[in-house]
């Protein structure tokens, strides 16, 4: 998977909550103080060319929308950061969040039930 810039990332987070827009409704999503519409414009053509958006074309415009769910991304993102920071090991990325974040056992132990909860 390619690595998405911070600007691309928020590009796609706007993507993934409207499903699909135009650059001019990415734009307005965005926060103060708003790009240019040509970078939003560059940007979305990027992550088309890296394969995370689509457009369909709309009258003389594009709209465009995401061809990778979120929790995809999420995922693939997240094994990165625990293959490369912690050797693929799972529960030393927990282990040291839950110490970085003070986490505490009875937190632990909600995150443990939420976890059986979705398996089942």
């Amino acid at each position: 998977m390619k690595q998405l810039t911070k600007a691309e990332e928020e590009v796609m987070q706007l993507l993934w909550k409207i499903e699909k827009g135009n650059v001019a409704a990415i734009l307005e999503e965005l926060p103060e103080p708003k790009p240019a519409y040509n970078t939003v414009s560059t940007i979305v053509r990027i992550l088309e060319d890296k394969g995370f958006v689509s457009h369909e074309k709309v009258g003389k415009g594009h709209v465009y929308f995401p061809l990778m769910k979120k929790e995809e991304y999420s995922n693939q993102r997240l094994n990165t950061l625990m293959d490369g920071y912690f050797q693929g090991s799972f529960s030393s990325m927990v282990s040291f969040f839950m110490k970085k974040n003070d986490i505490s056992l009875k937190e632990l132990e909600e995150i443990m039930k939420n976890v059986k909860d979705k398996e089942q």
